[in-house]
Protein backbone atom coordinates (compact mmCIF):
# COMPACT_ATOMS: atom_id res chain seq x y z
CA UNK A 1 0.00 0.00 0.00
CA UNK A 2 1.52 3.30 -1.00
CA UNK A 3 1.45 6.52 1.43
CA UNK A 4 -1.50 8.15 -0.80
CA UNK A 5 -3.72 5.19 -0.19
CA UNK A 6 -2.83 4.93 3.07
CA UNK A 7 -3.74 8.39 4.05
CA UNK A 8 -7.13 7.55 1.60
CA UNK A 9 -8.02 4.62 3.97
CA UNK A 10 -7.14 6.86 7.27
CA UNK A 11 -9.74 9.19 6.07
CA UNK A 12 -12.44 7.11 5.58
CA UNK A 13 -11.58 5.24 8.38
CA UNK A 14 -11.64 8.76 10.22
CA UNK A 15 -14.65 9.81 8.95
CA UNK A 16 -16.84 7.01 9.32
CA UNK A 17 -15.45 6.69 12.97
CA UNK A 18 -16.47 10.97 13.50
CA UNK A 19 -20.33 10.09 11.95
CA UNK A 20 -20.81 7.07 13.66
CA UNK A 21 -19.46 9.09 17.29
CA UNK A 22 -21.77 11.57 16.24
CA UNK A 23 -24.62 9.75 15.56
CA UNK A 24 -24.32 7.59 18.86
CA UNK A 25 -23.85 11.07 20.62
CA UNK A 26 -26.94 12.31 19.38
CA UNK A 27 -29.19 8.96 20.23
CA UNK A 28 -28.08 8.07 23.66
CA UNK A 29 -24.87 10.75 25.38
CA UNK A 30 -24.54 7.89 28.49
CA UNK A 31 -24.56 4.83 26.11
CA UNK A 32 -21.95 6.72 23.51
CA UNK A 33 -19.71 7.83 26.51
CA UNK A 34 -19.18 4.54 27.62
CA UNK A 35 -19.29 2.99 24.13
CA UNK A 36 -16.54 5.53 22.98
CA UNK A 37 -14.68 5.50 26.27
CA UNK A 38 -14.94 9.51 25.84
CA UNK A 39 -15.16 12.13 27.83
CA UNK A 40 -18.81 14.28 27.93
CA UNK A 41 -16.42 17.40 26.94
CA UNK A 42 -15.47 15.42 23.82
CA UNK A 43 -18.45 13.96 23.23
CA UNK A 44 -20.25 17.68 23.26
CA UNK A 45 -17.37 18.56 21.06
CA UNK A 46 -17.93 16.07 18.65
CA UNK A 47 -22.01 16.34 18.77
CA UNK A 48 -21.20 20.32 17.50
CA UNK A 49 -19.45 19.75 14.58
CA UNK A 50 -20.69 20.59 11.40
CA UNK A 51 -20.55 17.93 8.01
CA UNK A 52 -17.85 20.79 7.12
CA UNK A 53 -15.71 20.24 9.97
CA UNK A 54 -16.18 16.87 10.62
CA UNK A 55 -14.77 16.13 6.94
CA UNK A 56 -11.92 18.60 7.66
CA UNK A 57 -11.02 16.86 10.83
CA UNK A 58 -11.21 13.38 8.92
CA UNK A 59 -8.70 14.46 6.71
CA UNK A 60 -5.66 14.31 8.99
CA UNK A 61 -3.01 12.01 8.50
CA UNK A 62 -3.62 10.37 11.88
CA UNK A 63 -6.31 8.03 13.00
CA UNK A 64 -9.08 10.39 15.49
CA UNK A 65 -9.72 7.13 17.41
CA UNK A 66 -7.71 4.74 19.53
CA UNK A 67 -7.15 1.12 20.28
CA UNK A 68 -9.30 0.75 23.76
CA UNK A 69 -8.14 -2.93 24.02
CA UNK A 70 -4.21 -2.06 24.58
CA UNK A 71 -4.13 -4.43 27.31
CA UNK A 72 -3.17 -8.21 26.86
CA UNK A 73 -5.95 -9.31 29.58
CA UNK A 74 -8.98 -7.87 28.10
CA UNK A 75 -7.49 -8.25 24.43
CA UNK A 76 -7.20 -12.28 25.62
CA UNK A 77 -10.81 -11.83 27.36
CA UNK A 78 -12.14 -11.39 24.16
CA UNK A 79 -10.95 -13.33 21.67
CA UNK A 80 -9.95 -16.35 23.94
CA UNK A 81 -12.20 -19.25 22.81
CA UNK A 82 -11.86 -21.30 25.77
CA UNK A 83 -15.33 -22.67 27.36
CA UNK A 84 -15.29 -19.91 29.48
CA UNK A 85 -16.39 -17.50 26.80
CA UNK A 86 -19.59 -16.89 27.76
CA UNK A 87 -18.36 -14.67 31.27
CA UNK A 88 -15.34 -13.45 29.45
CA UNK A 89 -17.01 -10.72 27.28
CA UNK A 90 -19.07 -9.60 30.10
CA UNK A 91 -15.86 -9.38 31.97
CA UNK A 92 -14.03 -8.01 29.73
CA UNK A 93 -16.87 -4.85 29.46
CA UNK A 94 -16.60 -4.38 33.38
CA UNK A 95 -13.01 -3.86 33.01
CA UNK A 96 -13.26 -1.43 30.14
CA UNK A 97 -16.34 0.12 31.91
CA UNK A 98 -14.00 1.22 34.59
CA UNK A 99 -11.02 2.43 32.67
CA UNK A 100 -11.26 6.24 32.95
CA UNK A 101 -12.43 8.19 29.70
CA UNK A 102 -9.95 9.78 27.87
CA UNK A 103 -9.44 13.17 28.55
CA UNK A 104 -8.93 16.35 25.86
CA UNK A 105 -5.56 17.00 25.93
CA UNK A 106 -4.56 20.94 25.39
Amino acid sequence: MNPNQLHEEIKDTNLSYLMLAQNMINQDMAAALFRLGISGEMADLIASLTPAQLIKMASSNMLVCRFRLDENLLLNMITDHSRDRLMAQPHATILMASQPAAELVE
